[in-house]
């Protein structure tokens, strides 16, 4: 089935592929946001426990989903592997860091006896929702602003500045795109919560807080979308591989694939809606369509920056060194082999599905933490 495509279709396909699971992750990242929330929302312990366990349970699939990411990443396109993770290893590093912190923190927050003290296991959950995240912003920012790499003939990658990656967050663009993700995860954790907490005093906080972050992102969501608007790109001509620098590339691409701004659209509004939905009815499950806008969302802002014949991470030193979905891709064979694999993605989306609905089937009480010794 899969070895009759030709290797470029198995390109775009595997790109949806990595676009979705990215997707995902960026929905995931409501844990991060939650984390964030506990600093301000609770007004006693047992509130702060009670989220602190509401997020608990999900942690592992935001940082698995992670790792799947730039697993997919490395088998579909190891040249951009090679060039991002290994030439900008440092917001690479720091980025792990904060998901190690945080899985230590769940781990240990209320051991008995513990050096650190529970209140710096909140901090480190605090950084891993800000500085974690920010940073990933930061990094896919560089899919449309570039970076500072070269590469010679046997693809070995120079990169050209002593931060090592770290210098995205410093680039107006790449921090406003970071800091919308913050605020946007710190919005759907908030969402997450109000639906899976069964405590009146703080669901009409997390009711407040969703709409009041929502209102912080919107700032930054437009400077980036105006940015986009305005902003060059690198284009590659699909007979030779030449790329070269095209005015309003990504305007371009928004109009030659009007299903993909129907796509931005769609998901902007779901997401507006399910803060909406939250903030002013009796309703606790705007988590759902924000949930689905955020995924469709970020679909549009990678398939903006792989497809119509566009570069996805543009070299700002060495246009000819930037990547595309042809010149960064596995081969014919290796693709075609993982597409086998992929198959069983449903199966295990849909048991993710199961544990989850088995998971939330009620909603989480402080009685039911005071009965549980093994809780967060």
């Amino acid at each position: 089935m899969f070895g009759s495509l030709d290797w470029s279709t198995l390109q775009q396909l595997w790109w949806l592929i990595v676009s979705v699971v990215g997707s995902l992750f960026v929905f995931l990242t409501f844990v991060q946001g939650g984390q964030t929330l506990i600093m301000t929302i609770p007004g006693t312990e047992d509130e702060k426990t009670l989220m602190v366990n509401s997020l608990g349970r999900k942690w592992e699939l935001t940082f698995t989903t992670l790792v799947l990411f730039g697993g997919a990443f490395y088998a579909s396109f190891p040249l951009f592997y090679a060039s991002s993770f290994g030439g900008a290893y440092w917001v690479w590093l720091a980025i792990l860091f904060t998901f190690i912190i945080q899985a230590v923190s769940y781990e240990y927050r209320r051991k008995p006896n513990n050096f650190l003290g529970q209140r710096t296991y909140e901090v480190f959950m605090c950084i891993n929702g800000v500085v974690g995240v920010l940073l990933i912003g930061a990094a896919v920012g560089t899919f449309f602003s570039g970076s500072n790499f070269t590469l010679n003939d046997y693809n070995l990658v120079k990169w050209l500045h002593p931060l090592r990656g770290l210098e995205a967050a410093f680039s107006l663009f790449n921090l406003s795109f970071g800091l919308f993700l913050v605020f946007l995860a710190r919005t759907l954790g908030a969402l997450y919560l109000t639906n899976n907490l069964d405590h009146d005093g703080l669901v009409e906080k997390l009711k407040k807080s969703s709409f009041n972050n929502l209102l912080c992102a919107l700032p930054f969501l437009l400077y980036v979308l105006v940015s986009l608007i305005l902003m060059d790109g690198y284009a590659v001509n699909p007979a030779d591989g030449a790329i070269t620098l095209e005015a309003n590339k990504y305007l371009n691409n928004l109009l030659q694939m009007p299903l993909n701004l129907v796509l931005l659209l769609a998901g902007l509004v779901l997401v507006v809606l399910g803060v909406v939905l939250n903030r002013f009815t009796a309703s606790v499950r705007g988590i759902w369509p924000a949930g689905l806008g955020t995924v469709l969302t970020c679909l549009a802002v990678f398939f903006l920056a792989g497809y119509n014949n566009t570069a996805f991470y543009p070299s700002k030193a060495d246009i000819a060194s930037s990547l595309t979905i042809y010149n960064a891709s596995s081969s014919h064979y290796t693709l075609t082999m993982m597409s086998y694999v992929a198959l069983i993605v449903p199966f295990v989306l849909a048991y993710i599905a199961y544990v989850w609905r088995q998971m939330d089937g009620s909603k989480l009480t402080i009685d039911e933490l005071a009965a549980d010794k093994k809780s967060y």
